[in-house]
Formats: C-alpha cells, structure tokens, sequence
C-alpha cells in the first residue's frame, strides 16, 4: 500500500496539483500545499549551529540519565563541529562526586556531555498539517549509551516521538507516546552498524481534529506506523542528546564516547 511522505517535494509546488497533493499527503488537504524548509545545513559553522539550535535541554542540564549536558557558546568540549556539516556530542566519564541528576530518577551523575534543541519548534495544525524530520548520524550503542533525536512538548507531556533511540544495543527504538494514559507504540528494528552512517526519519501527519499519524524510516525504508492521540496543536521540541545509563545499562563506557550528527532536516507542508 502506498505509505504517506514517500513522494517528491517539487509536485507540491506545481499549479493546479491539489488533487495530487490531496490524494498523497492524507485529511485536511482539499487544496493544493506549498512545502517549505524549515531546518537544513544548521551544522555548517559554528554561526549556523547556533543560530539554529540552543544548547542543553530546553529545561537545563539533567535529565533522566546519569550524564549531566555542559554546552555553551563558550563551552565547546561535549558540542561542537567535528567537520563543515558534522556535529559532534561528546560524553566523558568524570572521577568526582557531583551529586544526582535534578530529573527523576535522580540517578548520580557520572557523565558530562551535551544536548540541543532546535529553535523552530514542530507544531502541527490546520495550516501546517504535515511535518518531516530527518537526520543522518553515527550512534553508539554500547551498554551504557543512550543517544537520541526526538520530538518532546513544549508545555505538557505527552506528546514525544524518538526517531532515533539506542539503549546500550544495536536495536534503534522508534517509540510513539500515544495517550496520556500510559500507553507506548513501539517499532524496534536492529540496525547494522549504528557506529555508521544511518538515516532516521519521521514523516508526521495530521489526520483528524486531534490525532497524528506518524511513520518511521531507516535509511529510506519505511519501517512502522503509529497513532499519535492528541498530537495536534500541541508545539514540539527537537532534540539532539547522548545520555549515559539509566535504561541503557550499567556501568556505561569509561573510555569518551562520539555520537555524530548531519543532514538534520525539518519542513512542513504549508495548506
């Protein structure tokens, strides 16, 4: 069966294409959409990048992991740009007591490393009803390491999408929050080489008055389906982090681990 987003940009651009359009991109387009890049070659200099991207988690330095993020415009040791076009997130073990993460489950911080989060926010609604967030990257994925690229609510949560999640196997976990009632959809599929260069993508859809679809790639082939409740009109933020343990595993590595980044893309559809 056809799968939604597996289609060329440009068509959507043609005049007169709106059944075209229509047919392809799903509800709530009866007219004919423009796409527009929001988010491209953010890695290309150390200007791009932060005119791009924030650095940390939107809420600070913790989260739910036993590393603690340290970036700033001043601060390159865990993010900076390895190569024109290649971020790199850098986690290093450190020797000292430096108390327990701020976030629940307030496990001991035993990393520094970095986050980001994207400037533009992903939000989906009647005027910008279909989103693609796409990236290519490296990912570790030995015990103890916990790389991401996920969407996650700006003022409640749920809603959260993790295109890319690595707990401390060769397994990438494609995992839809769906309700607020607890329930998960999860599609995990064994990678070849997650040290190497992957695709991860999501193509996101609104489908009714509050309901997302949302489909999952691997290197261009469509992996999996899930619904998400009450996505829209609810503002996401992009993220970018290496965590350490917490569900990957312990003790993690004590050597530094590189989690690589590029090609990290985000566009809508505008109706």
């Amino acid at each position: 069966m056809p799968v939604p987003g597996r289609f060329d940009r440009r068509k959507l651009l043609v005049a007169g294409a709106a059944g075209v359009a229509g047919s392809m991109l799903g509800a709530g387009t009866a007219s004919a959409a423009t796409w527009e890049t929001v988010l491209s070659d953010s890695f290309t200099n150390r200007q791009t990048l932060e005119a791009s991207w924030n650095y940390r988690y939107p809420w600070g330095s913790d989260h739910n992991g036993s590393a603690r993020m340290y970036a700033s415009s001043t601060d390159i040791n865990h993010v900076y740009l390895e190569s024109a076009g290649v971020l790199a997130i850098k986690a290093s073990r450190i020797t000292w007591d430096e108390g327990t993460s701020t976030s629940d489950p307030h496990l001991p911080i035993r990393y520094h490393s970095g986050a980001i989060h994207a400037r533009q926010q992903v939000l989906v609604t009647d005027q910008f009803p279909n989103w693609e967030v796409k990236g290519e990257f490296q990912a570790p994925s030995a015990r103890g390491t916990w790389p991401a690229f996920w969407l996650t609510g700006v003022n409640s949560w749920p809603p959260e999408s993790d295109i890319l999640e690595f707990k401390g196997d060769g397994r990438n976990w494609f995992n839809t929050y769906k309700n607020a009632s607890g329930a998960w959809s999860n599609t995990i599929v064994s990678v070849s080489g997650p040290g190497s260069w992957h695709g991860y993508r999501a193509w996101i859809t609104k489908v009714n008055a509050t309901d997302v679809d949302i489909h999952y790639y691997l290197d261009g082939s469509w992996v999996g389906q899930h619904r998400g409740a009450n996505f829209v009109n609810k503002p996401m933020w992009l993220i970018i982090n290496l965590q350490m343990e917490g569900s990957s595993g312990s003790p993690g590595p004590t050597a530094d681990t590189i989690y690589r980044a590029r090609n990290v893309y985000l566009g809508r559809t505008r109706a």
